[in-house]
């Protein structure tokens, strides 16, 4: 049974500045699941939501006491129980358009590659994955993410 990637888009911007939008989240998501370290078995589900800086701003307060966007966010799901043919929640990947945008203009980044890169590090957190606890786990993170994206044909984002 396949991983199960719902994709959810609240600004149509993300589908006119993307070409292939649902393949290459699905693409992604699936790199950034190959790459844990720790896996459920069987088979997972994992949300995707492509929106904006306001919405994002919105769940960035309400659920990290942080009154500004970002550009990704990440909320793993609660650990359940395994169910046979039924995949496990993992969790939620908010992405903010705007931000992305900005920021892939910034560092000279295609929207997509920026993209790809933010969706493997949501999903990593979802896994458990965190940067902010030390440096050899952000290192560790970093490395997952650099080889997940080499698999999708991504340079490396922190070259």
């Amino acid at each position: 049974m396949p991983h199960d990637i719902d994709l959810a888009v609240e600004d149509e911007r993300w589908e006119t500045a993307i070409p292939g939008l649902e393949a290459l989240v699905i693409r992604a998501v699936e790199a950034g699941l190959a790459m844990a370290p720790e896996m459920p078995d069987g088979p997972v589900e994992v949300s995707v939501l492509l929106t904006d800086d306001a919405a994002v701003q919105e769940l960035n307060k309400t659920w990290r006491g942080k009154d500004k966007p970002t550009n990704v966010l990440s909320f793993p799901a609660a650990p359940q129980p395994r169910h046979a043919q039924v995949a496990t929640p993992l969790g939620d990947v908010v992405l903010a358009y705007e931000t992305l945008v900005r920021e892939s203009a910034e560092q000279s980044k295609p929207l997509q590659n920026h993209l790809a890169h933010l969706l493997v590090h949501g999903t990593l957190h979802c896994l458990g994955q965190d940067h902010e606890i030390g440096e050899a786990e952000a290192d560790a993170m970093e490395a997952l993410e650099v080889a997940a994206l080499a698999t999708l044909g991504i340079p490396d984002p922190y070259a």
